[in-house]
């Protein structure tokens, strides 16, 4: 495979595909990259110098380290930058580090995510937004919640095709949080949401799917 910085749409299809992601993980790349593609064009047509292309290739592939695996002492979000970075994708490895929502339980990944570069908070934001279609965040945290009791944890990771249940969701895993971080957590992802639709010029009940992910996955089969 050809190494790139940033991959076109069809590149990054490509590139996700072969590492034969699930089901259900294709759907939630997609949804990613859909909201993101669309908050990073409103966003552009406000910040001129904004990087479409690369929020749109860093959103489908922000949860590379899931399918393809990492170290057990590396966390969700390292990996998949790892992993972008190691495959000639550095441009993008930046974007996807802290997109976690288990950042947002700790101080300083907090205020490194807030102190990044748009792209990387509106693919960040996108995560939180969409799981298998575009959600509100009340909706995505209430999934959250009721799959990972007292939250979600990027401790251990996971072969994500061997535990995918047959609804397409994942099964609950280790518990990360208790509810005081779990409130500080989703009143933190609601303070990235004020910030990226305000660089949008958007309320977050605007947000919509510019839906160029199904067609550049068709594009990549062929």
């Amino acid at each position: 495979m050809r190494r790139m910085s940033v991959p076109t749409r069809r590149e990054a299809a490509r590139v996700f595909l072969s590492l034969d992601p699930a089901a259900w993980s294709v759907r939630h790349a997609s949804a990613v990259a859909d909201v993101a593609a669309w908050l990073a064009r409103a966003a552009a047509r406000r910040s001129p110098g904004l990087d479409v292309a690369r929020v749109e290739a860093a959103a489908l592939l922000h949860d590379v380290d899931k399918v393809a695996g990492r170290p057990p002492d590396v966390r969700h979000g390292d990996g998949s930058a790892a992993w972008l970075a190691a495959h000639g994708f550095t441009e993008l490895a930046a974007l996807v580090r802290d997109h976690p929502v288990t950042r947002l339980a700790d101080d300083g990944d907090t205020a490194r995510l807030m102190a990044a570069p748009l792209e990387a908070r509106i693919v960040a934001y996108a995560d939180k937004r969409a799981g298998q279609r575009l959600e509100t965040m009340d909706d995505r945290f209430a999934s959250w919640r009721r799959r990972y009791p007292a939250g979600p944890t990027d401790a251990a990771p996971v072969d994500a095709r061997a535990v995918a249940t047959a609804s397409g969701e994942r099964p609950a895993g280790k518990r990360g949080w208790d509810h005081e971080v779990a409130d500080r957590v989703y009143h933190r992802a609601l303070a990235l949401e004020r910030d990226v639709c305000a660089a949008a010029g958007v309320e977050p009940a605007d947000v919509r799917r510019l839906r160029w992910s199904a067609r550049a996955l068709a594009e990549a089969r062929r």
